[in-house]
């Protein structure tokens, strides 16, 4: 059985979002490979031309946007946790967010969801306090958005108790521990980069029932075809 025969059993309702923007060279068709798209908003990517651009393609490609703040982290990548008291955490977020927003108004595309990037990520899954944080700033600059994060921790709920939508996201380009955690990054077998192996993840974890959605990361070596792999075993856009 191939994984397009496969497909049949995923469940409709799993997304494929990718994380876009970062990159100077994006294929043009990337955006359009996704249900959804977090933009990088400036924190540790991304400039006004790359949101413009990368807004312009997911309107195009009928393709829904979201913010994807973070640390202000350009030298890390985003990938270094700071200790920001939560007020200036609130801000940082609100002002990268309102930046893409300007864009998204520009363009003519809503922004429907924040997914926090990186460390922030992990960091808002574990700290209530940023977690509340985050959605402060975020919620400020987009208004009540849907909220991308882990499948459990802080910033699930807290965006429980604001009443937001949550999308339990996992990765299909990501290598996984046996107790489901990822592998860290520059550990054998951390990243995906091969489509056959994306996909057989994405249909694995799909088919669980505890994700909503599954995540392709931008910068990849091989994401546009990882991506395509992937968006295959969903079964289209949801």
């Amino acid at each position: 059985m191939d994984f397009q025969e496969r497909a049949v059993h995923v469940s409709p309702n799993v997304s494929l979002n990718l994380d876009v923007g970062e990159l100077p060279d994006e294929p043009d068709s990337l955006v359009g490979a996704a249900d959804r798209v977090n933009v990088a908003c400036g924190g540790h990517a991304g400039d006004d031309h790359t949101m413009r651009t990368t807004l312009e393609r997911a309107r195009e490609a009928g393709t829904k946007a979201g913010a994807h703040p973070s640390f202000p982290d350009r030298a890390g990548f985003g990938r270094v946790a700071m200790d920001l008291p939560p007020a200036q955490l609130a801000v940082e977020v609100r002002d990268q967010c309102a930046r893409l927003a300007a864009h998204a108004h520009a363009v003519g595309i809503a922004l429907e969801h924040v997914k926090p990037h990186g460390a922030l990520y992990h960091r808002a899954a574990a700290d209530p306090a940023v977690a509340s944080a985050l959605l402060d700033g975020a919620l400020e600059a987009l208004g009540p958005v849907a909220v991308v994060g882990p499948p459990s921790g802080a910033l699930r709920d807290e965006a429980a108790r604001r009443g937001l939508p949550y999308l339990r996201e996992g990765f299909a380009d990501r290598g996984m521990a046996p107790d489901g955690s990822l592998i860290p990054r520059g550990a054998p077998g951390a990243l995906i980069d091969d489509p056959v192996a994306a996909a057989a993840q994405a249909l694995r974890l799909a088919a669980t029932g505890d994700y909503d959605t599954l995540c392709v990361h931008g910068d990849g070596p091989n994401a546009l075809a990882v991506a395509e792999a992937v968006r295959v075993v969903l079964g289209g856009r949801a």
